[in-house]
């Protein structure tokens, strides 16, 4: 039998512990009511800014390189060409504003060696909200690195702009517009413009895993082969192609990300590679803590 005083001091404890568990049932049942409901950042988030032929509309981060190696492959009337390339996007203090280079090679059946080489500066002029699309106008001043002679370069300082729009739409869908024209004055006598347009739709499997479908084309002048004359000719010519394509990133330490990619364009007109391959791989990192 216990004692009557540890017996009223059971019963208190007991009594005690009851109240604490009721108190803390109505505080949980509070906390959905009070707390301010964060919405899941959307599966289309998980990959931006790395896509094939389309420019997406996102500068880099604050403190944030991005390295990036593309290398096409296109086949040609039975011949094969390889056009690999090299680019180096850099924040300038913001992601307002940003800076990159692009190194561009080509290895064709008659010649090997560098193409026109370009420095971009891209302003971004939107930022994406729930109503807002991305823009970030790009403008490239080519240097003419290329040897115009075995075809591996226009032959003088050109002009570029790119307008590209991004939005994302639903939790996995995004969706990618391009508009753009280059210009190079005066390669021997003649002023050539270039127009392009480009679209693309970005499915999220997962965060971490994209389905791809990018269709570009351009309008082209480029000075006809062959012709040694300083009043050489222009060809005009248009190109077309469609490029369903893959992309999957490994989120690695220290906020780094690696994303590696595959594209198979085909050729839609006659003056376009008849197909292709294109390999994609980027890796951005913290360059500053």
């Amino acid at each position: 039998m216990k004692h009557p005083r540890f017996s009223a001091l059971y019963a208190k404890s007991k009594s005690c512990v009851f109240v604490a568990i009721a108190r803390l049932l109505v505080v949980a049942s509070l906390v959905p009511l009070v707390a301010p409901s964060i919405p899941a950042e959307p599966l289309a988030k998980g990959i931006q800014d790395n896509s094939f032929f389309i420019e997406e509309a996102y500068n880099q981060p604050p403190g944030v390189v991005q390295h990036i190696l593309n290398v096409p492959i296109n086949f040609i009337n039975g011949s094969r060409e390889i056009t690999p390339s090299f680019t180096q996007e850099w924040p300038v203090f913001s992601q307002t504003h940003q800076f990159s280079y692009t190194i561009p090679y080509a290895f064709t059946e008659d010649d090997n060696g560098m193409e026109d080489m370009r420095l971009n500066y891209r302003l971004q002029a939107l930022t994406e909200d729930e109503h807002t699309p991305a823009f970030a106008p790009r403008f490239s001043l080519v240097l003419p690195t290329g040897d115009p002679d075995k075809g591996l370069g226009v032959g003088g300082v050109g002009y570029e702009t790119n307008l590209p729009f991004s939005k994302i739409v639903s939790d996995r869908w995004t969706l990618h517009f391009n508009a753009g024209m280059s210009v190079f004055p005066n390669v021997r006598n003649h002023d050539l413009t270039n127009y392009n347009l480009g679209a693309s739709a970005i499915f999220a499997v997962s965060r971490d895993l994209n389905l791809m479908l990018e269709t570009v084309a351009g309008w082209n002048e480029d000075i006809a082969e062959g012709v040694l004359s300083p009043e050489a000719t222009t060809n005009r010519s248009t190109t077309a192609l469609i490029s369903p394509g893959a992309r999957y990133a490994f989120n690695l330490p220290n906020d780094a990300q690696l994303v590696v990619g595959l594209g198979l364009p085909i050729g839609l007109t006659s003056d376009s590679p008849d197909w292709g391959l294109f390999f994609y791989c980027s890796f951005e990192h913290p360059f500053v803590r």
